[in-house]
């Protein structure tokens, strides 16, 4: 059997991630990967993970079986005139941006939709570069492929084993319903995050007062506007027109939570909270998809030596496997400092018994 190999043209978290998955997947595959960032290139060749570094993109990259555009939207579009010069048709060229109908046309006005499958794995993070990529960003991630009108079957049943290599979940859409999408679970949250923290960065007082005390809650909700704002800029401008219609729609929910607390409406704030607890429950209780239930606990301990180690070898001494710890720095919605979680409902069980027992105060994560 032939050595697969993959081009990435680009090679920051994205692109990375996804060099690192295929290559601990399958050793034998042959990793050719080009960046205008040369440290993340040299790094990626000294853990083992790029084979070949290319200077620039030339026919280098000529022996892909797939080639990644993991560059910025507005790169790739400019990249694909000389890509098309030293494509295989037999290549498979891909990309993983979050906006699929601006690269469709470009693909397109360079002639090569009969190669072009567009590719965008769910997952990412607020770090970026090639340095914070890792194999496991990957792991039971949605992976949305989006062929056009002239992709083979087999050109996109091959890709389609190839994400489940990565562990991703492979997911097909048109590069419509998938910018729409995209708009209202990651593009929208973004702009919403962006703007809350503005919004307590002009409410603040002069002393931070609010930026001091901002606890679980609201950075939890705000953690992805600490993004590559480069890179959002380019996203909210390439799918402008259906961010806009969702952020309009969000604009008047906001109005109507308005509304109910200037007039004291119990009711529809209640229903406000209900519902959005109950859809967003569903999410983790659903039998499938990629956001699975935690299982996991916060003890109250003493702020003292050695109580944070007491909690942990009492776990191991009973054979109960700990998945994560961490410690809640402010206690806001949570009863104690320290937070365990575990790999199923079973040892979350075992250990809040023991933990009781021994006078420990516990509470269930939800």
């Amino acid at each position: 059997m032939a050595t697969l190999t993959c081009g990435f043209i680009g090679l920051g978290l994205i692109g990375g991630s996804i060099a690192k998955a295929l290559k601990h997947a399958d050793s034998s595959i042959r990793i050719i990967a080009y960046d205008i960032n040369r440290e993340s290139v040299l790094l990626a060749k000294e853990e083992g993970i790029a084979d070949v570094m290319a200077d620039c993109i030339d026919e280098t990259f000529s022996a892909c079986d797939y080639l990644f555009l993991c560059a910025p939207v507005s790169h790739n579009d400019k990249n694909l005139s000389v890509i098309g010069q030293i494509l295989s048709p037999e290549c498979i060229l891909t990309d993983v941006g979050s906006v699929k109908g601006t690269t469709l046309k470009a693909v397109e006005a360079a002639g090569l939709s009969d190669r072009f499958i567009g590719g965008h794995p769910m997952a990412g993070s607020e770090r970026v570069g090639y340095q914070n990529a890792k194999a496991l960003l990957l792991q039971n991630a949605y992976y949305i492929l989006t062929p056009t009108a002239q992709t083979s079957p087999d050109k996109l049943s091959a890709y389609h084993s190839l994400v489940q290599k990565m562990g991703a979940i492979p997911l097909v859409l048109s590069d419509k319903e998938h910018d729409l999408v995209t708009a209202g679970i990651s593009h929208l949250p973004h702009v919403i995050a962006s703007t809350l923290v503005n919004l307590i960065k002009d409410a603040d007082s002069s002393d931070g007062i609010m930026k001091q005390i901002a606890a679980g809650g609201f950075k939890d909700i705000t953690r992805i506007a600490s993004s590559s704002p480069d890179m959002w800029q380019q996203i909210c401008i390439t799918n402008a027109e259906n961010i806009s219609c969702l952020l309009q729609s969000y604009i008047d929910s906001l109005l109507e939570a308005k509304k109910a607390l200037d007039t004291r409406d119990a009711a529809a704030l209640y229903t406000l909270f209900d519902t959005a607890r109950t859809y967003r429950e569903s999410f983790i209780n659903a039998s499938s998809g990629p956001i699975k239930r935690i299982f996991d606990m916060h003890i109250d301990i003493a702020d003292k030596p050695g109580a944070l180690a007491g909690v942990v070898s009492l776990l191991a001494s009973s054979g109960i496997n700990i998945r994560n710890i961490g410690i809640t720095h402010n206690r806001e919605a949570a009863e104690g400092a320290m937070r365990i979680e575990f790999y199923d409902e079973a040892a979350q069980l075992m250990a809040e018994k023991l933990l009781t027992a021994e006078g420990y105060f516990v509470t269930a994560g939800k």
